[in-house]
């Protein structure tokens, strides 16, 4: 399970997100009609339309190979940040 925390000084927030919550957005990042869909608005909304720029689709195997290693090292710190007003950011595994 990934835990996500965040504290300030006005709140204190801590958001466990499983395993299977990421497969599904892998899932979802890795599809074909998102792929299409998130190329065309960039078409659409793109200034100098001279020019073509495509995000390449994500590839699913590699993603979910990824969440399988990391699930052998639990207790991972991946992000520890601290900002100057006293907000801290924790992501471990």
């Amino acid at each position: 399970m990934l835990n996500v925390k965040v504290k300030s000084k006005a709140i204190r927030l801590s958001i466990p997100v499983p395993y299977m919550i990421l497969n599904i957005g892998i899932t979802i990042l890795s599809s074909q009609l998102l792929n299409k869909m998130i190329n065309k608005w960039t078409v659409e909304n793109k200034k100098e339309k001279e020019m073509p720029f495509t995000i390449p689709q994500l590839d699913k195997k590699e993603l979910k190979e990824i969440v399988k290693e990391l699930k052998r090292h639990r207790g991972l710190e991946i992000v520890d940040v601290k900002a100057k007003d006293g907000t801290e950011v924790f992501i471990r595994l």
